[in-house]
């Protein structure tokens, strides 16, 4: 018996060495089978190594200068609430935002992942491989066969290294030579700048820190809150702030350094633009790229802020002030380098400004702030069709606006918008079209149907004020309100419609305030156990109102109701103002009183 079971063991052992064997065999026998390259041969497939290397650096310069990807995410276009659309358009190049903030208000991300982009670089290599150029060894009599590709790829710190199973046979005469296997090692930092970039990006995600410099521009180059002491409205030309935030927001991203770049503390640069993070990158900004400003209160291209103190009864005050307070919004992109050597990977974000704050971080991706829930059911269609006063078709945006809820549905495509709306009683269609007044119409969407909607044409006019100084002007009506300040400005866009033109003209003044004080008293809680029982007391304070030299003092204008023409538009070049004159004040009850005047005085409005 234990002769047999020592038979038997030693057949399983053989048997086990037999399976082993065979195996091996089936894995390794591209490896044992393979001819060795003879001399003569060895120069073609050393080319082929070289185109392999070749395509393998084109893939890497791609992933580097598309932010990650070879593959382009599918297009997402933005809209006139965000710019961005899903990709941003550098030097020709497409480039995927790792983060931005959709059409329809939403929080996206877009970042990927490694593992996604040794996938991607693998099959950008497969799809190229087989077309290598091999013409001047098949001029010399080599015939090449190559089977189809299959590839690895390993993105690390320092390179990047290839596997390609694929048999490439080479012939020469009576001389052949087979590979099945090819692996090579391409220098390259791809990986570390992927890391470093990933290392901005979550820094920007935790800290907010471009927003916060964006808070800092806006505060230092634009109106945004304040108080001045003067006794005339303060204006500004709103497409001349957004033109200084857009140099400054240039000016101020290109000068942010971070501490592991180039630039060091200890050169004395500004603190300031130093950004905590321990890798070489910059960060570029340019004002062609898709933007976004928004400023509220604002009539039409003007801020204005209306002075307290020379309205009738507030002759007490002994003076006059301006308080001012402008909200702003504002988007727009940085792109981010990352740089090692020669090699540099970028990626775009979206800045988002609203209200004068910083959009809230993101935890998650893709995350929805705020999306309107009936913006999600657009069921029933409507065909919308957009025309001017004369009936031609105009091309136009077209939102749908039910409850204070606004969603975008489409574009007008000469004039012609065939698109699904939510179902509301009572909403409005919204049309805006470049170089026509905006529409605003009543239409109930509960089934299919289609609405005509006609837009009035704005005609730029040139205006002509007889009297000097500077002038407010307002051009006021249900649809739209434009203010200009002259003679800086002497144009307007208007368009057909009943107005209320007013002219507040200001000359220079010498009047005066002395610096006065008075007495004011407040009742407050009685100290002790009276304050308990709720009991008060008078307390009284000095108040002292600093002396004031008044540099501008109303001296002219008047309001007139006027109903313009697209006639009277369109047939002149000129609009011409004849306004009256008040007495130059010399008291600040006196400039009450020409406020008092001034509502009663009426202008001449022509047309030539």
């Amino acid at each position: 018996m234990n002769s047999k079971r020592g038979q038997v063991t030693i057949f399983i052992i053989i048997a086990i060495v037999l399976v082993v064997g065979v195996v091996g065999v089936v894995i390794l026998r591209d490896k044992i089978f393979e001819e060795e390259i003879p001399v003569n041969m060895q120069p073609v497939y050393t080319a082929f190594l070289s185109c392999l290397e070749d395509y393998t650096l084109v893939g890497i310069d791609v992933l580097e200068s598309q932010a990650g990807y070879i593959e382009l995410p599918d297009f997402e276009p933005g809209s006139a609430y965000m710019p961005f659309g899903s990709q941003l358009n550098f030097l020709g190049n497409s480039i995927p935002y790792w983060y931005y903030v959709s059409g329809n208000n939403i929080q996206e991300e877009q970042v990927p992942s490694k593992k996604n982009m040794e996938e991607q670089l693998a099959d950008f290599i497969e799809e190229r491989i087989r077309g290598c150029i091999f013409d001047s060894y098949y001029e010399q009599g080599f015939e090449i066969t190559q089977g189809e590709p299959e590839m690895d790829v390993d993105i690390n710190e320092e390179n990047v290294e290839v596997d390609l199973d694929m048999s490439f046979n080479i012939g020469f005469e009576e001389d052949s030579a087979n590979v099945n296997s090819h692996s090579i090692e391409v220098n390259s930092k791809l990986g570390s700048l992927y890391n470093s970039a990933r290392e901005i990006y979550e820094y920007e995600q935790n800290t907010l820190f471009l927003e916060d410099y964006a808070i800092d521009v806006l505060r230092l180059y634009a109106p945004v809150d304040g108080v001045e002491v003067t006794c005339s409205p303060k204006t500004w030309n709103a497409d001349k702030v957004f033109d200084r935030l857009q140099e400054a927001i240039e000016a101020n991203t290109l000068a942010l350094k971070t501490k592991g770049g180039d630039y060091s503390l200890r050169k004395k640069e500004n603190k300031y633009f130093i950004v905590d993070v321990d890798v070489n990158a910059r960060f570029l900004n340019s004002k062609n790229w898709p933007n976004s400003f928004e400023v509220v209160p604002a009539e039409g291209s003007v801020l204005i802020s209306e002075p307290v103190g020379n309205q009738p009864g507030l002759g007490v005050l002994g003076f006059c002030y301006v308080p001012y307070h402008f909200v702003y919004n504002i988007k727009y992109p940085i792109l981010v380098q990352v740089q090692e050597g020669d090699e540099i990977f970028q990626f775009p974000v979206a800045i988002v400004i609203q209200g004068n704050k910083p959009r809230k971080a993101l935890d998650v991706s893709a995350v929805e702030i705020g999306v309107p829930e009936l913006c999600k059911y657009k069921n029933t269609f409507v065909n919308v069709n957009v025309y001017d006063t004369k009936l031609n078709p105009v091309d136009a945006d077209v939102s749908y606006d039910c409850l204070g809820v606004t969603c975008d549905i489409g574009n007008a495509k000469s004039g012609s918008l065939r698109e699904k709306f939510p179902q509301c009683v009572n909403g409005y269609i919204m049309v805006e079209a470049k170089g026509f007044e905006n529409a605003k119409y009543v239409h109930s969407i509960t089934e299919t149907g289609s609405v005509d909607i006609i837009l009035d044409k704005f005609y730029e006019l040139d205006i002509e004020l007889n009297k000097g100084g500077t002038a407010l002007i307002s051009f006021v009506s249900e649809a739209s309100s434009k203010t200009i300040v002259y003679p800086e400005q002497k144009s307007v866009e208007l368009s057909e419609g009943q107005y209320e033109i007013s002219v507040y003209i200001y000359k220079n003044s010498t009047l005066r305030l002395a610096e006065t004080t008075h007495e004011q008293c407040v009742e407050v809680p009685q100290s002790g156990v009276g304050g308990l029982f709720g009991l008060t007391k008078n307390e009284c304070f000095e108040v002292t109102m600093p002396a004031q030299i008044v540099s501008n003092a109303l001296a002219g204008g008047g309001k007139e109701n006027y109903y313009i023409l697209e006639s009277e538009l369109e047939s002149s070049d000129v609009i011409e103002i004849k306004a009256g004159s008040l007495p130059t004040p010399k008291t600040i009850e006196e400039l009450q009183t020409n406020y008092i005047l001034f509502e009663d005085m009426d202008l001449e409005v022509g047309f030539k």
